[in-house]
């Protein structure tokens, strides 16, 4: 005996069969949620709203934006004149520090500059000093002395240097590494490179000759600071040189 089936049943039992064969998506579940019967009108409060949970679901799973990630660090360029302590703090006329320069060197944007005193430079020969004003021990600074020709050899220029240097002798005699070598420029400039690792602070020290003088850049940091800055703190040790003949 043929079952009759009425119009009613036969939608449904079509609508059931879709149904399984058909996963839903994540707009169809926010569309059934919404209203069982009927897709949201695009202009309507519905629809903003499963647009609105559409797009947030996008946005949680999308990879970090590079944004978050902490800016590269900026420098400017240092011209440091070498000027004797007679001509310091003045005397210089209207030439400029550029055109004057003996050496240059990076200094990262934020960085401070700290006065050496005449009575310093006579000393020691410290010429120019810039430091972090989150951490004033994390700094560079360079010295230089007059009537070299050429540099002796690195084992007596390091201990020579720690002598009118009370901070680089303490870092010297605490140090669990020392590592030297030699490096010479495109103009066949020699430079030595010092690298000394002590338990609590990181030292890198370039120095060279020219212009009858030895030039001596210094970049300091203690241990934390090393660690989180490494980076910067050798760019701006790579990035001194001297200015001209040598």
């Amino acid at each position: 005996m043929a079952t009759s089936l009425s119009p009613s049943t036969i939608l449904s039992s079509t609508a059931a069969a879709k149904s399984a064969q058909a996963p839903l998506t994540v707009a169809t579940k926010i569309h059934i949620s919404a209203h069982p019967n009927k897709h949201p009108f695009p202009g309507s409060a519905a629809g903003l709203a499963a647009t609105a949970i559409a797009a947030a679901a996008v946005l949680a799973t999308a990879p970090p934006s590079l944004a978050e990630s902490p800016p590269p660090a900026t420098y400017h360029v240092y011209y440091g004149t070498a000027a004797s302590a007679a001509n310091y703090g003045g005397y210089g006329g209207n030439a400029s520090k550029k055109d004057t320069a003996e050496y240059v060197y990076d200094v990262p944007d934020g960085w401070k500059e700290r006065l050496v005193s005449k009575v310093e430079k006579g000393t020691n020969g410290t010429d120019s000093e810039f430091y972090n004003p989150k951490k004033r021990t994390e700094k560079e600074y360079l010295t230089f002395l007059a009537g070299f020709r050429q540099l002796a050899p690195k084992d007596v220029v390091l201990n020579n240097l720690a002598l009118s240097d009370v901070e680089l002798q303490d870092l010297i005699a605490s140090a669990d590494n020392i590592s030297s070598e030699e490096k010479k420029n495109e103009k066949g400039q020699l430079y030595y490179v010092y690298e000394i690792d002590g338990v609590g602070a990181h030292s890198l020290i370039s120095v060279t000759c020219a212009n009858n003088k030895l030039y001596a850049h210094f970049v300091n940091a203690p241990a934390p600071e090393w660690n989180r800055d490494q980076g910067t703190l050798r760019h701006i040790h790579e990035s001194f040189e001297t200015v001209g003949s040598y």
